[in-house]
């Protein structure tokens, strides 16, 4: 299946998405490991990092990582300008985790030793930190995931309201009120879902096919950002709010 896709879209930023995953995720399988071997954990926290990852071997490959939220960046595009916002916090945490990564490729080309690192210093909560960075960009493509599983559920949903909702349910809660406001304004540009969809679309592309690419793109895409969660978790940055 996942060969006949790309075969149909080669180029796109969807199928381009599911190669940077297919990367991510060959490198994430030799970090999971048994809870059990690193001590005693609570059943909640069990139920809650129930891949069982080895926080302290973890490997997040950066460059994969930042082109993956380089592409989310041209699908949000499609949103119109809506998405200004976002889009500039993205593109601002991107860049910021490029210098850090050309500054040291051979430690940094595993976002986890950034996170170690930092945190390590005591500035993993600094306004500029790389740590930071990290969060914003995770919350984005939990934001580009609820707004797919939204729409692949109601397909006939008003976009206006898909995108609201997801903002709600994975931005809103960490954003202050003047990021929240600014939002709310944006929400007016908005595309119909056929501009949107069509947008995606391949020459001589149709739905259907455009539906199955989202969900492999959504079926790497949302257990890599619960094994990424939990690692903010482990370095408890997971709660970090918008300056």
């Amino acid at each position: 299946m996942k060969r006949k896709i790309m075969d149909q879209k080669k180029g796109s930023e969807i199928m381009r998405a599911i190669e940077e995953l297919s990367v991510m995720v060959e490198v994430r399988s030799a970090t999971l490991v048994p809870v059990a071997e690193h001590g005693h954990v609570d059943d909640h926290a069990r139920d809650r990092d129930a891949a069982f990852i080895n926080h302290e071997a973890a490997h997040i490959p950066t460059r994969p990582f930042l082109s993956l939220c380089s592409l989310i960046l041209q699908v949000l595009d499609k949103i119109g300008p809506t998405m200004a916002v976002l889009r500039q916090d993205i593109h601002q945490n991107i860049r910021r985790l490029e210098v850090k990564h050309e500054s040291d490729p051979s430690t940094y080309s595993n976002m986890v030793e950034i996170l170690k690192m930092e945190a390590t210093e005591g500035i993993a909560r600094n306004v500029t930190s790389s740590s930071r960075a990290v969060v914003w960009l995770t919350r984005s493509l939990d934001f580009t995931v609820a707004l797919f599983q939204n729409l692949l559920r109601d397909p006939g949903k008003n976009m206006k309201q898909a995108v609201e909702e997801s903002y709600n349910l994975t931005l809103k809660p960490w954003h202050r009120w003047i990021s929240s406001a600014a939002s709310k304004v944006a929400l007016m540009l908005v595309p119909d879902n056929e501009t949107f969809f069509s947008s995606l679309m391949a020459k001589d592309e149709n739905y259907d096919n455009l539906k199955v690419e989202i969900e492999t793109f959504l079926s790497l895409l949302v257990p890599y950002l619960e094994q990424i969660h939990s690692i903010l978790r482990f370095y408890h940055l997971d709660k970090l709010k918008s300056n």
